[in-house]
């Protein structure tokens, strides 16, 4: 058993008779009354999220989990396979534990948390960032750059993102995995 002092981002607990995972937290002590914790809860079987406020020093119930290192193979409709790069073992999630899998391109390396009492997957951590080249977008002009305006464009995994006037069909740009946004142009490298 832990207490609400053990709150921390990726967390497991069981609370409602399922498994949630921690996404984010606010420890709060007010000037009158007691502390308590903000917790915002993302459900491991069904993906849904729920706030909730625990008292400071309740007890909660947290699951044993282990992370390994596992590598995207290829996803069927709503079913995404992986690889455990350690033993080969090959496990396949739902999409909904995967955020943003549409950013997912095969060979990513991810982690999968893994509860141990029943070794089922409980979630899927991507990169803070992955490298994406863009398929189809409108073509941009020179001199676009002053402004902050946005066109859609479509990357190579199939996923749409609000990208800056002056990328181009083939430019490579790094994407944040966590809300799916345009972060930068990755410049030609030398391979």
């Amino acid at each position: 058993m832990a207490t609400t002092s053990d709150i921390r981002k990726g967390l497991c607990i069981r609370y409602n008779n399922d498994i949630y995972k921690i996404i984010d937290f606010l420890h709060v002590k007010p000037g009158k009354g007691p502390a308590f914790v903000r917790t915002k809860l993302k459900s491991v079987t069904n993906g849904k999220v729920l706030e909730n406020t625990f008292s400071a020093g309740h007890k909660i119930e947290d699951i044993r989990v282990e992370t390994h290192k596992y590598q995207f193979l290829y996803n069927d409709n709503d079913e995404y396979h992986f690889m455990n790069v350690d033993d080969y073992n090959q496990i396949s999630l739902n999409k909904t534990i995967i955020d943003n899998a549409e950013l997912m391109k095969e060979g990513e390396m991810i982690s999968i948390s893994i509860n141990t009492e029943d070794n089922t997957p409980l979630s899927a951590e991507m990169p803070a960032s992955v490298i994406l080249e863009i398929k189809h977008t409108e073509p941009g002009l020179k001199g676009n750059t002053a402004t902050n305006a946005t066109k859609p464009a479509t990357l190579e995994t199939g996923a749409i993102v609000n990208v800056p006037l002056f990328i181009n069909e083939g430019d490579k740009i790094k994407v944040d995995t966590e809300k799916g946004h345009y972060i930068e142009r990755i410049k030609n490298q030398l391979n």
